[in-house]
């Protein structure tokens, strides 16, 4: 047996030994007496009287229920619809339950702590969903700082002077993760690189993150998974909500948004976010800021229509942003090119979407849904002598059908369209000619069509079968075959297993997803002929809830493996002074174990444990090497403890990332050499927060330990030489960081 299946088996035995006689059925309303006719009721509750033991209907109605000794009554519920307690005969194994509709409902309140991130126990594809309790444990002013409680998604700087961050999923970068905005594909290109920071943390309303190849509903870009930001909505948001941020790196933010419901069906939201950095700090002493200065604004108005069999959403987005880095001797206004090196990056961009859909045909078993979105992104940037100036223009839409021709079966098809217009320049200033030599010179229209089928089958409580095939054609790379399959299986109403297996494709623009390695004096050499990146992902995830003394210990094991057809390396071991991109020529692949524990074992307090293995090698030069500046391994503690009646909150995190490779850099003069691996390193973040009636303060400290990467930037004294490179980056760049901030919101009321 392998390693981590052994592990696997160990960790959920515990799980396995709950096994016992089960009760499955099917929960339906009262509209037709015969099952034949019947309607499934999904997300019913179903637990046996007098004790914790219970689940609730999966899409289709069924359930599945273990059945504890000595008891035969089961109370089933579900909200507008009368409550019935139902005698179960002694070897009964299955049993239909109808409800009736309840006309009466009184006004009841709950108080009680929804848990920040959990997994959504029905869904087919392993999910994880980051509710918006979640992303006020930690300081989450964007996307980027979204993901420090979760033990899947890393998010880490790609260099030491420009402020661009990555994520990293299943070990490998966040480009092969598809990053989408209410399921419209978003953050690539020109997005990639400073896209995570572009989301402020308190315009979202959830995030789902799903591991492996997701549906082929929305691309074939997932190759490791996918993301998808879901933005506050008009229509249930609060009417007014007001953030303040500051800290003493000199980050200052503010965001606000309000919402009106003009009538019954139609609702507006306008966004407004603000943020400036500026007085960076130098901890290391070399000169150069550890995170540039920014100034950034953005506006957001959405307007959704809502009705009985009609749904129409649209909006439109604005971004301005400027980014100072480099020596602190630099200055923007005047630059003194040869005397202090500057990073000066500007970015406009503006994203406007629609989403119409609504259900058709006589029986309303029938849905139609179209997606649109244009959008425009234009960089201007300089990083010492290095020129980088580029506009990518968009437009993505999607058709989507959906037809439920009975209870266990939907089937899916549908048409999306993608084109991207990439205009790039990239030079080198020439001092003392005062002139700029052209390296890099293009204009890329890339254009692709696609069709796509999914079927899915659902077998009472116990299995969902989901497999679906695209069809995509690229006008430079041709066409592109994407099957994928999922499958979720009950195998006790305790125990979850999912496993996954597809393809996936991307195409790859070389400088618009790396031009962070302009802050370097590396050459960059691009091969011709650069092929579409294509790799295969399989992955098992089992998931198990055990009771304990009347609460839950969620235990989760997850294994995955993603192996490459084609891909385009990275390589800055061939030289240090130049970084290549060409085809494979051999094997690149990422496994990834992971292990998860979850529970409240007193009332107020979460915790969750992880640990997390990475194995990810790629062909470098001929040699099967450690994909370099990825850690081995992760370790993620939590803790949140929320008081009685919510009126304090304390938070902390413990991550703990493991050794990994850095490129050789024997070639450089001693001074500018730098060991060959790096050492595990913790850190560590707190946070406390009061609540009050509409208002909430919080202050907290991230890196509480100080730790940061020594000496981050190779040749500081001498930026404009030919050993200068920013770019080797794998801990932290700054030091600890204390932080404060307020929260203000007046709540909608509930109708």
């Amino acid at each position: 047996m392998k390693p981590y299946l052994l592990i696997i088996f160990i960790i959920m035995s515990p799980i396995l030994a709950l096994a016992q006689g089960n009760l499955e059925g099917k929960v339906m309303i009262t509209e037709g007496q015969e099952s034949s006719d019947s309607i499934g009721l999904p997300g019913a509750s179903i637990v046996w009287a007098g004790t914790n033991t219970g689940t609730s209907t999966n899409s289709a109605g069924f359930f599945t229920i273990k059945r504890p000794k000595g008891r035969d009554k089961l109370v089933v519920s579900f909200v507008g619809y009368k409550t019935d307690t139902v005698n179960v005969a002694s070897g009964l194994d299955y049993i239909e339950i109808f409800l009736a509709e309840d006309n009466l409902i009184e006004e009841v309140t709950v108080i009680g702590r929804a848990r920040g991130a959990h997994i959504d126990r029905e869904a087919t594809i392993a999910t994880v969903n980051i509710t918006a309790a979640e992303l006020c444990k930690a300081a989450c002013c964007n996307l980027s700082e979204s993901f420090v409680t979760n033990a899947s998604v890393d998010v880490s700087y790609t260099d030491a002077a420009t402020g661009a961050k990555q994520i990293q999923l299943l070990g490998l970068a966040g480009s092969y993760a598809q990053i989408l905005t209410e399921n419209i594909p978003i953050m690539y290109g020109l997005g990639a690189a400073y896209g995570l920071t572009y989301i402020p943390g308190p315009w979202m309303e959830s995030i789902q993150v799903s591991k492996g190849t997701a549906s082929v509903r929305n691309g074939n870009e997932s190759i490791t998974g996918q993301i998808n930001v879901e933005y506050k909505k008009p229509a249930t948001s609060e009417k007014v909500f007001v953030n303040g941020f500051v800290s003493d790196a000199g980050r200052f933010e503010s965001n606000a948004n309000a919402s009106l419901k003009l009538n019954e069906y139609w609702s507006t939201m306008l966004f407004a976010h603000g943020a400036t950095q500026s007085g960076a700090k130098d901890h290391n002493n070399d000169g150069f800021r550890d995170e540039p200065d920014v100034k950034t604004y953005q506006f957001f108005n959405r307007w959704d229509y809502l009705s009985t069999n009609l749904t129409f959403r649209s909006g439109i987005k604005y971004m301005k942003e400027k980014r100072l880095g480099g020596q602190f001797a630099f200055n923007d206004s005047d630059p003194t090119w040869g005397d202090s090196y500057g990073i000066n990056i500007g970015t406009e961009r503006a994203e406007a979407f629609t989403k119409l859909g609504g259900m058709i045909g006589p029986a309303d078993n029938m849905s139609l849904g179209w997606i649109q979105s244009v959008t425009y992104h234009d960089v201007t940037s300089w990083m010492g002598y290095n020129m980088y100036d580029a506009t990518q223009k968009s437009y993505f839409t999607n058709l989507l059908y959906q037809y439920y021709p009975g209870e266990k079966h939907t089937i899916d098809a549908g048409a999306s369209y993608r084109y991207d217009h990439y205009d790039e320049t990239q030079g080198i200033y020439s001092f003392p000619f005062n002139e700029v030599m052209v390296g890099l010179s293009q204009e890329t229209i890339e254009s692709v069509p696609g069709i796509f089928l999914q079927y899915t089958y659902t077998d009472s409580a116990k299995m969902t079968l989901l497999a679906g095939v695209r069809y995509d054609f690229y006008d430079e790379h041709g066409a592109a075959f994407t099957p994928r399959i999922h499958m979720r299986y009950e195998v006790t109403p305790s125990i979850t297993l999912r496993a996954s297996a597809g393809k996936g494709f991307r195409t790859v623009h070389v400088m618009a997803e790396n031009m962070y390695y302009l802050a370097s004096s590396r050459s960059i050499i691009i091969d011709p002929d650069l092929d579409i990146e294509e790799a295969w992902n399989a992955g098992i995830n089992l998931t198990g809830y055990i009771p304990i003394g009347g609460r839950e210990l969620r235990l989760t094991g997850e294994v995955y493996r993603t192996s490459f057809i084609s891909q385009i390396v990275t390589d800055i071991d061939a030289s240090v002074d130049e970084v290549r991109f060409y085809n494979l020529d051999g094997s690149s692949w990422s496994n990834v174990l992971q292990l998860e524990a979850q529970m409240q074992p007193l009332s107020g307090l979460d915790i969750t444990a992880a640990w997390r293995w990475n194995i990810a090698k790629q062909t470098i030069g001929g040699e099967l090497l450690e994909k370099p500046l990825t850690s081995r391994y992760k370790g993620l503690l939590t803790a949140s403890y929320t008081t009685h009646l919510r009126k304090w909150q304390f938070d902390y995190t413990l991550l703990y990332n493991g050794p990994g490779r850095v490129p050789s850099t024997m070639d450089n003069p001693e001074p500018y050499m730098r060991h060959e691996r790096f050492d595990p390193y913790p850190i560590m973040n707190a946070q406390i927060t009061r609540y009050f009636k509409r208002w909430s303060v919080y202050a907290g400290a991230e890196n509480i330990t100080d730790f940061r990467q020594h000496d981050p930037i190779i040749a500081a004294d001498d930026p404009f030489g030919e050993y200068f490179d920013a770019t080797m980056i794998w801990g932290p760049v700054h030091g600890r960081k204390i932080y404060a901030g307020f929260r203000f919101a007046i709540n909608r009321p509930l109708e």
